[in-house]
C-alpha cells in the first residue's frame, strides 16, 4: 500500500487531476483487500442522495452569473458612495465587497480576478501605498468564505454531517471579527488619516441604490427564508439561480443568452471534478476506517498530545500548511474525515471545528510561499511573487491573531448556534 501512496503523490506532483489520483487510490485500496470495486459507485450513489448536495451546483452557477454581470461595479460604486468619506473608507469598501462577492461565488480566485482590476486602480489613485493595496486585495479575496451561502461551509456540513444552517450562523461572528480587525488596520494606515478618504462623491445616492437593489436584497431574502424555515437550503439555491438569471439576463440584460452555455460549462466543469473527488474520498475514508487507520492515528496523537488546546495549535499549523498547497474543496474532502474523529475524541464541537478549519484554509490561501491567492494576484496585477509576499505579511499577522481568538474562544463560533 505504501508504494501506491507514493505513486499517488508522484502523480499529484506531476499535475495529474486530483479526482484521478483519489479515484486511483480508492479503487486500488479496495482491490488490495478483495472488496468488490462497485463499492465506490455505491458510495457515489449514496452521496447523490444527500439533500443538501443539490445546493452546490446552483450556488456555484449563481456566483458565476454574478461575476459575469456588472453587479461588482454597481456594488463598489454604491459602497464607495456610502463609506468613501471615512478615513480608510475605500479600503473598508474593498474588504466588505470582496467578502460579499466571495460568499456568493465560493472562490477567492474569482473575487481577485473580477474585482482586482476595479479596486486596485481606485486604491492607488486615492494615495494608498502599493504594498497596502496589493496585500489588502490578496488577503481579502477569501474573507467571505465564513459567510453564508459559502460553498465551503455547505461542503463541510455535508462531509461532517452537521446542520448547514447552524454552520451559516456559526460563521457570522468570526467572519465579522476578521473584517472589523482589518478595517481598523485600514483606518490607521490610510494616507494622512485625514485626507486619505475618497473625495466626496456628488452623485445622488438614490439612483445608485435603485441600480443595486436587486443584488443588495438577495442575501437578506435568501438567508431570511432559510433561517426562518420557509425554504430548504436546496430550494434557496434554486431560487437564487432563477432570481439572478431573471435580473442579469432578463431585466438588466447584462448577460446575453448566448453567453449562458459558456458560463454554465465553466461552473459545472469545476463541480464535476469536486463531486468525483467527494465520492472517491468518502469511499477511501471507509477503507481507512475498515483498516482502523484513524484509530491508530488517534492512539499516536493521544500518546504525545494530552491537552485539547495543544491539539488545536497543532491542528492550526497543519491546516495552514494544507491551505497553502491544496485547494479548499479538495482539502475539505480529504482532511475533514480524518480530523473529525480526533476532534470528537478531544471534545471539540464539530461546528467550532468547521469554523477553525475554514479560517485556517482561507488564511492558508494567502500564506507564503505557495498560497494560491498570492499567485493569482501576481498574475492579475502583474507583480513579482516576492512583492506579494511582502505586501501580505501585515494582513496575515492580523489574521493569525484572529485565528487564535477563534480557536481558543469557542463562543465566538457557537454563540448563535442553537444546538
Amino acid at each position: 500500500m505504501g508504494k501506491m501512496n507514493l505513486i499517488a503523490i508522484i502523480l499529484a506532483g506531476l499535475g495529474t487531476p486530483l479526482f484521478i489520483v483519489i479515484s486511483f487510490l480508492s479503487l486500488h485500496s479496495f482491490y488490495s483487500i478483495e472488496i468488490d470495486l462497485t463499492v465506490l459507485f455505491i458510495e457515489m450513489y449514496r452521496l447523490a442522495e444527500t439533500p443538501s448536495l443539490t445546493a452546490i451546483p446552483f450556488f456555484t452557477f449563481s456566483g458565476f452569473i454574478l461575476a459575469h454581470s456588472n453587479a461588482p461595479n454597481r456594488l463598489v460604486s454604491l459602497t464607495s458612495r456610502l463609506l468613501g468619506w471615512l478615513p480608510g473608507g475605500l479600503a473598508i469598501v474593498a474588504l466588505f465587497i470582496c467578502a460579499f462577492f466571495t460568499a456568493l461565488t465560493g472562490a477567492s480566485g474569482v473575487t481577485i480576478i473580477a474585482l482586482g482590476g476595479l479596486l486596485y486602480p481606485s486604491l492607488k489613485s486615492s494615495q494608498y501605498g502599493e504594498d497596502f493595496s496589493l496585500g489588502l486585495l490578496t488577503t481579502s479575496g477569501s474573507l467571505g468564505l465564513l459567510f453564508p451561502p459559502s460553498l465551503p461551509l455547505i461542503l463541510y456540513g455535508i462531509i461532517a454531517s452537521v446542520p448547514i444552517d447552524q454552520l451559516f450562523l456559526a460563521g457570522l461572528v468570526p467572519g465579522l471579527l476578521l473584517l472589523i480587525v482589518l478595517s481598523i488596520y485600514s483606518i490607521f494606515v490610510s494616507p494622512t488619516q485625514i485626507e486619505s478618504h475618497v473625495p466626496a462623491d456628488t452623485q445622488p445616492i438614490g439612483p445608485m441604490i435603485r441600480e443595486s437593489i436587486w443584488e443588495i436584497g438577495l442575501p437578506f431574502v435568501l438567508l431570511g427564508g432559510i433561517f426562518s424555515g420557509l425554504i430548504a437550503l436546496s430550494e434557496g439555491a434554486v431560487l437564487c439561480t432563477a432570481y439572478l438569471l431573471l435580473v442579469e439576463v432578463g431585466i438588466k440584460r447584462e448577460i446575453p443568452l448566448r453567453a449562458l452555455p459558456d458560463i454554465l460549462l465553466k461552473s459545472m466543469g469545476i463541480l464535476g471534478a469536486i463531486f468525483i473527488i467527494l465520492g472517491s474520498s468518502m469511499a477511501y475514508t471507509n477503507y481507512l476506517i475498515d483498516q482502523q487507520i484513524p484509530n491508530s492515528v488517534l492512539s499516536f496523537i493521544q500518546l504525545h498530545i494530552q491537552s485539547k488546546w495543544a491539539l488545536l495549535i497543532a491542528l492550526n499549523f497543519f491546516l495552514l500548511a494544507v491551505g497553502c498547497v491544496v485547494d479548499m474543496f479538495s482539502a475539505l474532502i480529504l482532511v475533514v474525515p480524518l480530523v473529525l474523529p480526533l476532534a470528537q475524541a478531544y471534545e471539540i464541537h464539530p461546528i467550532h471545528l468547521g469554523i477553525i478549519f475554514l479560517t485556517n484554509l482561507e488564511i492558508g490561501y494567502s500564506t507564503p510561499p505557495i498560497g494560491l491567492n498570492l499567485f493569482i494576484s501576481s498574475l492579475r496585477f502583474k507583480k513579482p511573487i516576492f512583492t506579494l509576499y511582502k505586501a501580505s505579511i501585515p494582513f496575515l499577522i492580523l489574521l493569525f491573531v484572529c485565528l487564535l481568538l477563534i480557536t481558543y474562544i469557542p463562543p465566538l463560533s457557537l454563540i448563535l448556534v442553537t444546538s
